[in-house]
């Protein structure tokens, strides 16, 4: 709970409180006296504040955390044999929390890569099942809560294996490659392409009607095929599309529904988009017949 609260504030935000801890082990340094070593505790505000607020900003507290407890010991009648002792104490322990965000900024960054690459389809660079019924989720219960209609569709190359069988597997996932690469420059920054399997892909428009939805669908499936002519590969697209003007019970659902459209028109000639919109009565009602 502490942590989501964290994550949910912004960086000044998570600054100020870095400060703020700071300061108050510098008021409990003094107050304990110098013999009292809190070095080791300045370390927790450095470290939240790295890993929530960003690197620079740590780096701005750790020299801050440096004076601090440099400027408490002297206060508190700290004494030195020699007056170079207090600078060395506090550049070693300035290293020492400059290496801690190091650490740590790479510890974050290496996390993030594995989290992306447990999420994303290995050979397109798209979004897993994974994390389409993630996102899919995430967008059910958003409609739920705001009302607001959104679109999945579902699609697949149609002919792929000619490909494979004509000219490699290679070459087959370098289609696959580029359908991803082409979709991704058609949408927007908040839809979601993902890879379900072999060559067949999720799309995932949140807050999009049907009159848009039809646009954006249509204008992918035609880029799609002319992609598809100018590197001589004999592929179409079969594409089954939903608009959901209220929510569906679960991601299943959706998908069961969207997915069946797509081999409607498959078994009708393929080359070809079915688009519905359903209300949630008629979602339901369209699962039984499936």
């Amino acid at each position: 709970m502490f942590l989501e609260f964290l994550e949910s504030r912004s960086k000044p935000f998570i600054a100020i409180c870095g400060i703020a801890l700071t300061a108050l082990l510098g008021v409990a340094d003094y107050l304990t006296g110098f013999e009292l070593s809190f070095a080791v505790f300045y370390l927790f505000p450095v470290a939240l504040v790295v890993w929530f607020g960003g690197r620079s900003a740590a780096i701005i507290l750790s020299i801050a955390g440096t004076i601090t407890w440099q400027g408490a010991n002297r206060l508190a009648g700290e004494q030195f044999s020699n007056p170079l002792v207090p600078f060395w104490n506090a550049s070693t322990r300035l290293v020492f929390f400059l290496v801690v965000v190091l650490l740590i900024t790479r510890l974050k960054k290496s996390l993030g890569h594995e989290i992306e690459l447990a999420r994303t389809d290995f050979l397109t660079g798209a979004a897993n099942p994974r994390a389409f019924y993630e996102s899919a989720e995430m967008e059910i219960n958003r409609s739920r809560r705001y009302g607001h209609p959104f679109t999945v569709a579902y699609f697949d190359a149609d002919n792929f294996k000619t490909v494979n069988d004509q000219f490699g597997h290679q070459v087959g996932s370098q289609l696959l490659v580029r359908v991803v690469e082409i979709v991704k420059q058609n949408l927007r920054i908040t839809d979601v392409i993902a890879r379900i399997g072999g060559d067949e892909f999720a799309l995932l428009l949140p807050e999009t009607g049907a009159e848009q939805a039809s646009t954006v669908v249509h204008k992918l499936q035609e880029r799609l095929r002319s992609e598809m002519r100018s590197s001589g590969w004999p592929v179409t697209f079969s594409i089954g599309a939903l608009t959901c003007v209220d929510p569906p019970h679960t991601v299943d659902e959706m998908i069961k529904l969207a997915d069946g459209l797509m081999y409607e028109v498959k078994k009708d000639g393929k080359n070809a988009i079915r688009h519905e919109v359903l209300k949630a009565e008629l979602v339901r009602e369209r699962v039984r017949q499936i």
